[in-house]
């Protein structure tokens, strides 16, 4: 396993989860679990993270946020881009650059695809992509292997499901990139119109992925993990908003006859594609999949900004 002083993003940008090799993604996972174990440290003391949400977030910035302070750096930043000078007209190359000079490292969500890349180019600090469109979401990918690995021990060799907006949802799109580094059997499952884009498919499919397309509701097949998400109808357009989501209720899990050891994982928030009655099942785990979101973030910062050693 590669060192911490040896990590492929030391002191760089983290734009799209591409930038990780399974070596990088063990090293952070590792101390991701160090980290739950014992959260509070000066892993970060004397830096400034700035966090600059033009998008609309609860849980990712939240815990980058509780991730800073628990490794005892400092925030500043925005939740709402309507109360900085973007609202005047400034372009976001413009509005990186000047964070850039009061912080050691930007977090950036943002409406437009490809907006995280934008932002490395000028900035002479690193950049975290929290979220850019349609395109990616590394770090929510970082808490996702976690979570997998914390309820399924491992990651090779299980089949994993992955459902609802798949064209749209920037998760799916980072988590499928990254699985293509296990052997794994990868279900997608979406309606047509909201199918997982084919360059992402051909991707995985190089790499040596078994991928089967369904486009129903259907979870037989040994399902390990059930991977949801909601239907992004702020970035469709056409006919498709009339597209009825895919649900999980708890009859299902009698219904397809599914694995004990099946874990329900979503990005969140939901907006009805999962039913109440799940949260209480012991396949649900999306809530702590969302707290890990910590831990992770920790092990990302103090890998990219310290020397820290646990």
């Amino acid at each position: 396993m590669i060192g911490h002083r040896e990590f492929i993003l030391k002191n760089k940008s983290l734009v799209s989860i591409d930038q990780l090799d399974r070596a990088s993604l063990e090293v952070i996972l590792s101390l991701a679990k160090s980290f739950k174990q014992q959260p509070n440290h000066r892993v970060l003391n004397n830096k400034i993270i700035a966090t600059a949400f033009f998008e609309p977030s609860t849980r990712t910035r939240l815990s980058f946020e509780t991730a800073v302070l628990r490794l005892s750096g400092q925030i500043i930043g925005f939740t709402d881009s309507r109360s900085t000078s973007s609202a005047k007209g400034e372009s976001l190359e413009d509005t990186i650059r000047m964070l850039a000079g009061y912080a050691d490292c930007i977090v950036v969500r943002h409406p437009e695809e490809n907006s995280a890349l934008r932002a490395s180019k000028v900035s002479k600090v690193p950049i975290i992509n929290a979220g850019d469109g349609s395109g990616e979401h590394p770090t929510q990918t970082l808490l996702d292997l976690f979570s997998i690995l914390e309820t399924q021990g491992r990651i090779d060799h299980l089949v994993i499901a992955l459902t609802g907006d798949l064209k749209h949802g920037r998760t799916v799109h980072s988590l499928a990139k990254a699985l293509r580094h296990y052997k794994i059997k990868l279900i997608l499952m979406a309606h047509p119109g909201l199918e997982m884009p084919e360059s992402i498919i051909q991707t995985c499919r190089s790499a040596g992925l078994d991928i089967e397309i369904r486009s129903q509701w259907d979870l037989s097949g040994g399902i390990d993990i059930l991977y949801m998400t909601r239907y992004q109808k702020e970035r469709w357009s056409g006919s498709l908003l009339d597209i009825a989501p895919f649900i999980l209720t708890r009859t299902d899990f009698e219904k397809f006859n599914t694995k004990k050891t099946l874990k329900v994982m979503h990005p969140l928030p939901r907006v009805g594609e999962i039913d109440l009655s799940v949260d209480d099942a012991p396949q649900a785990y999306y809530f702590q999949q969302a707290e890990n979101g910590l831990f992770v973030r920790q092990a990302l910062l103090s890998l990219m900004l310290s020397d820290f050693k646990i």
